[in-house]
């Protein structure tokens, strides 16, 4: 059967941005139709899923002995089978209901460009085994360009670098091609580990995730600012009892300053081993920053002291991944083109 009669406009379409931190899938010909945490909660006595998504989100840290919220995804790569089948398997039918007559969908989902061999393969195996018929797996800086609205076919250089929980994505793209690459395992994540630990040795306050990630958008910069803004904290100290300190922006600049620079170090790196040619058309029409993770306050700044090409952060930065493979899903040609082997 041929590609183009698979990709019919009956066939069931979707593209899944799946992500360590967010899951969002998008449906042909209705765009971006489910936006979630990649989060499962299992009652670990029963083997039962409790929740998936934002249900299973609150109840990180919060939860009894017996009920686990589970992360099946690190560092961009399935590290749990079985777990990412069952969320898998919840989004799309979430995504395109579970009536019988519905055919299996063909799906194309957006992965690190790191992504080694066996964790493709993992990839593909989880997305058919939760229903998928064809899966086509697409690099996520790729799909962060074409969500970017980056003429990727045409010979010119586009940098783009996709920040999301797991990974850092740094690419140089010309001709619906990927001419250099960086893939770094330090993105949101990363951020927010660093804040906890920052904190920690600081102040002696043990505070979660979710506490980490709030901080992070309220008080986060790339960059030491003038002002001082302070924020609440509340935790529990060394002790097991409950603690509040009080936390400024300039103390979360300082936690994020070896994670920033290791994003910031690594687009440099890229820079150097792009071909002359290309880097000259970066340097004419600047960076495009994307994911989440590109949101923090004042990195597309640091960006441009550090590399002297201006930083142009993406519309939308954290759906840029799901329209892009929106896109896709709409070009056939453009698949055979960039799909990965």
């Amino acid at each position: 059967m041929v590609l183009g009669k698979l990709l019919s406009p009956f066939s069931s379409s979707i593209g899944i941005d799946l992500g360590t931190a967010n899951t969002a899938v998008y449906l042909k010909g209705q765009g971006i139709v489910l936006e979630e945490p990649s989060i499962v909660a299992i009652d670990t006595r029963t083997k039962r899923v409790v929740a998936v998504g934002q249900k299973a989100k609150k109840m990180v840290g919060k939860t009894p002995e017996n009920i686990k919220a589970i992360r099946p995804l690190r560092d961009g790569v399935i590290t749990d089978f079985e777990i990412t089948q069952v969320m898998l398997t919840y989004f799309i039918k979430e995504a395109i209901g579970g009536a019988l007559f519905r055919p299996k969908p063909i799906t194309v989902i957006g992965v690190p460009t790191g992504i080694t061999p066996v964790e493709k393969r993992a990839v593909v195996d989880a997305a058919k085994s939760a229903g998928a018929r064809e899966v086509y797996l697409i690099a996520e800086p790729m799909a962060a360009a074409i969500g970017a609205d980056l003429p990727v076919d045409q010979p010119v250089g586009n940098m783009i670098v996709d920040i999301g929980g797991g990974t850092t994505d740094i690419a140089v793209i010309s001709l619906a091609g990927i001419v250099v690459y960086n893939s770094l395992r330090i993105a949101g994540d990363e951020m927010n580990e660093a804040i906890i630990q920052y904190i920690k040795r600081k102040t002696h306050l043990l505070i979660g995730e979710q506490t980490a990630e709030r901080i992070k958008i309220e008080l986060g910069s790339a960059l030491m600012e003038d002002e001082v803004k302070e924020m609440e904290v509340r935790g529990r100290d060394m002790t097991g009892l409950p603690k509040t300190v009080v936390v400024t922006n300039h103390m979360i600049t300082e936690a994020l300053e070896e994670t920033v620079n290791s994003i910031v170090n690594a687009i440099r790196t890229t820079l150097e081993r792009t071909p002359p040619e290309l880097a000259s058309d970066i340097a004419d029409r600047g960076i495009v920053l994307a994911g989440g993770g590109s949101q923090l306050k004042n990195l597309d700044k640091k960006i441009e002291q550090e590399t002297g090409i201006k930083a142009i952060l993406t519309q939308d930065p954290l759906k840029a991944v799901a329209r892009g493979l929106g896109q896709v899903l709409e070009d056939i040609d453009l698949i055979r083109k960039i799909a990965m082997e």
